[in-house]
């Protein structure tokens, strides 16, 4: 069971007495059932014939987890997937001498561990809870029986695996081909404020991690961070508000991203 486990619920036979939903002692909804979660239209398994949706709403067991919680180390056998209906998780792996590095941040509607369940081979990655999560967990031998019966299910399942090792060329290409760590900070802010640009110039971000995370992420030191940070402040090309960054000039940052 995943470290940081606080609440866990099954459907019995298909039935649940009471609300579809409850709340956690610490915040999160509780979705008892994939039916009801309201991000499911986002999600791999979104819009999938009515048999299907059945069928997945009865293997599927609904957990809440807290901040620092993993949901499952690198290296470990795999138990099955975990459906993210809420909240955020990273990614990362570890070097023998214990150096991390963060691959990406994965946010609701995500599926987490799909390559290791389909293959049988351990979890590639860690997965830690960076805020408070629901996590729809499906066990390894449920998930596979059911590719095997709902073909739409497992062909959505292998462009998913497609998507998720063309990112993993591209994070490599970003960390490995950037001829500087000021390159790399450039490129993951502007990553971040792809989906928060309204065309107003300025762009206005919320940090959830740490400025250790983020060099973890880019491949940096956490004093080298704090260096760029500092000079992209000098240079005003972003301001810094406690966890918010606000990018004043998106033009100057994309040049440092490219030079």
């Amino acid at each position: 069971m995943p470290s940081g486990f606080r609440f866990v619920s099954r459907r019995a036979g298909g039935v649940f007495q009471g609300d579809d939903a409850m709340r956690a002692p610490y915040g999160p909804e509780i979705i008892e059932s994939s039916l009801s979660c309201r991000h499911r239209e986002d999600g791999l398994f979104c819009n999938l014939p009515p048999p299907a949706v059945q069928r997945l709403a009865g293997i599927t067991s609904a957990a809440a987890y807290p901040k620092g919680a993993t949901l499952f180390v690198e290296g470990e056998s795999p138990r099955g997937v975990f459906i993210l209906c809420s909240g955020k998780v990273k990614l990362s792996t570890a070097s023998a001498d214990g150096r991390s590095l963060i691959l990406r941040i994965s946010e609701q509607g995500e599926v987490l561990g799909l390559p290791a369940t389909v293959t049988g081979k351990p979890y590639e990655l860690t997965a830690d809870v960076i805020e408070s999560t629901q996590a729809n967990f499906i066990s390894r031998t449920d998930f596979l029986l059911f590719l095997r019966e709902h073909g739409e299910a497992a062909l959505r399942v292998a462009q998913q695996l497609g998507e998720t090792y063309h990112s993993a060329i591209a994070e490599m290409r970003t960390i490995g081909l950037s001829h500087s760590a000021g390159e790399k900070l450039a490129r993951f802010l502007l990553d971040l404020s792809a989906d928060h640009d309204e065309g107003k110039g300025e762009v206005r971000l919320t940090l959830t991690l740490t400025q250790k995370e983020i060099a973890q992420m880019i491949g940096a030191s956490r004093e080298t961070v704090t260096r760029l940070f500092a000079d992209f402040k000098k240079k005003r090309l972003l301001q810094v508000k406690g966890s918010t960054v606000i990018i004043k000039n998106k033009a100057r940052l994309e040049s440092v991203a490219s030079s």
